[in-house]
């Protein structure tokens, strides 16, 4: 079974240049050619290490497996919550289009879907990973977005009760049966072509129901005496 990504032991600092090929290296094979079908041997020559480099840097292939997997969902995330998400934004359709459109490149990113592949064909064998997995990403992504509908409830913007439960409803509707199609391989005519429509109807749908009563708007922006 495979076990999370362990740090190093004290000896030696090791070169992060070296660590980083690594890395980038059991991405690429790992996703192209699945964990059983990439060798410490193949990912050491793409990387342009010696095998030894790469075992002072991961114990064992379990290790460099999850720690690869962990730096590809790093890589993924950076850009999803990009715009600064600590003041309630000007134009908030805009700002919910922004994330949709980020999250949708996301998912449907060639390499995204490979990793969720990958993740799945272990999920029977190898729990823990797909434990880390959900963990790194859309765990990760539901409590940015949680955190961002609390601060539109508390800005007025919106008026949400239970943000967390609203902000799995988001990305839900976003991905809607679209992204099992792409994960299996079924691309049905015009799929491409009606995306930005699905995305502006979420979002529109999203703000419709989370919108505040004309009451509460009213309050909240009269002056206090």
């Amino acid at each position: 079974m495979l076990k999370a990504a362990q740090k190093t032991g004290p000896g030696r600092p090791k070169n992060m240049t070296k660590r980083a090929a690594i890395l980038d290296a059991a991405q690429v094979l790992f996703l192209r050619h699945g964990y059983e079908g990439s060798s410490m041997d193949a990912i050491a020559q793409e990387a342009g290490v010696s095998k030894l480099t790469v075992y002072s840097h991961f114990t064992n292939k379990e290790t460099l497996f999850c720690a690869a997997i962990e730096a590809k969902c790093e890589t993924q995330l950076a850009q999803l919550f990009a715009s600064p998400t600590d003041t309630p934004p000007s134009n908030l359709r805009a700002h919910l289009l922004e994330i949709a459109h980020s999250f949708q490149t996301l998912v449907e990113s060639p390499e995204s879907l490979a990793m969720h592949r990958l993740i799945i064909s272990h999920a029977q064998t190898n729990p823990a990973l797909s434990h880390l997995f959900y963990e790194a990403t859309a765990l990760r992504i539901i409590n940015k977005m949680e955190q961002l509908l609390i601060r539109l409830d508390k800005a007025g913007q919106l008026d949400i009760s239970h943000p967390r439960q609203a902000a799995e409803h988001f990305f839900i509707l976003l991905k809607g049966t679209r992204n099992l199609q792409l994960l299996v391989g079924y691309q049905p005519e015009q799929a491409l072509a009606k995306l930005q429509q699905h995305i502006e109807t979420v979002v529109d749908l999203f703000i419709k129901v989370y919108q505040p009563s004309r009451t509460c708007t009213e309050s909240a922006n009269q002056p206090n005496l």
